[in-house]
């Protein structure tokens, strides 16, 4: 694993919404700290509403997890572009969010409950 970042299990419930919709709710996040980039929540896609998404053409890459494909945000009227990412065949060392999504928690309205 990159020395720069840690990677942890979180029992919290964590949301994520758009407008009032609740796009994710999970008990079982990954919270990975990168840095001095802000903490990210990678959620397992059981716990996301998958018909909510609709797949992009992006697609980015990180030399310390690999290559993101991302997804937006479709409710029908309000959408958010390239909203949501995930590392489906990260490095070997990031092979714990392999598949998890994330969100930009500046586009959306994440809440988090101990």
């Amino acid at each position: 694993m990159a020395s720069h970042i840690s990677i942890q299990s979180s029992s919290a419930r964590v949301r994520v919404r758009v407008e009032e919709i609740v796009v994710a709710d999970s008990r079982n996040t990954r919270l990975l700290v990168e840095g001095n980039l802000p903490p990210r929540h990678y959620f397992p896609r059981e716990d996301v509403k998958m018909e909510l998404l609709a797949p992009s053409e992006s697609v980015t890459h990180c030399p310390h997890k690999g290559d993101a494909r991302y997804w937006s945000v479709d409710l029908k009227g309000h959408e958010l572009d390239d909203v949501v990412w995930s590392y489906e065949e990260p490095l070997p060392e990031m092979v714990e969010i392999a598949g998890l999504l994330c969100f930009y928690d500046e586009q959306v309205t994440l809440e988090v409950e101990d």
